[in-house]
């Protein structure tokens, strides 16, 4: 049982850390840059690899019987959004060649964020 109860909390707290690092980043790059930094952009890229490991490891879980608490419609909804949210944002920051391209990418980490925590009560019932 301590497992089941640890994998959510070891996910979430990945993701936790993952978009507070990329919005941090973000947020540094909008002082220091007047375009779209590339390190913003390299976050960004980080928070898509973790949605998609998260999202390979949910169907993983799925496909072995393991059950979702709430609804498997809004819980992929959830994932297919948050997978989207970079994608957009990073097309937006490449139209938008300012330095608030990068304060709009900031917001990827943190809407992503409260996304997985949604996800992780849809999942298990609570974030950790």
């Amino acid at each position: 049982m301590d497992a089941v109860v640890e994998t959510p909390t070891v996910m979430f707290l990945v993701g936790t850390v993952i978009c507070a690092l990329s919005t941090l980043i973000c947020w540094v790059m909008t002082v220091l840059r007047s375009h779209p930094a590339d390190s913003s952009i390299i976050s960004l890229a980080a928070i898509e690899l973790y949605l998609i490991v998260y999202g390979i490891y949910a169907g993983i879980r799925q496909a072995m019987g393991a059950a979702i608490l709430g609804e498997a419609w809004e819980f992929w909804g959830y994932i297919i959004t948050a997978l989207l949210l970079p994608v957009g944002v990073f097309i937006w920051a490449m139209v938008d060649k300012t330095r608030w391209s990068n304060l709009v990418m900031s917001f990827v980490g943190l809407v992503v964020f409260v996304m997985v925590y949604r996800l992780e009560v849809i999942w298990w019932g609570s974030a950790l």
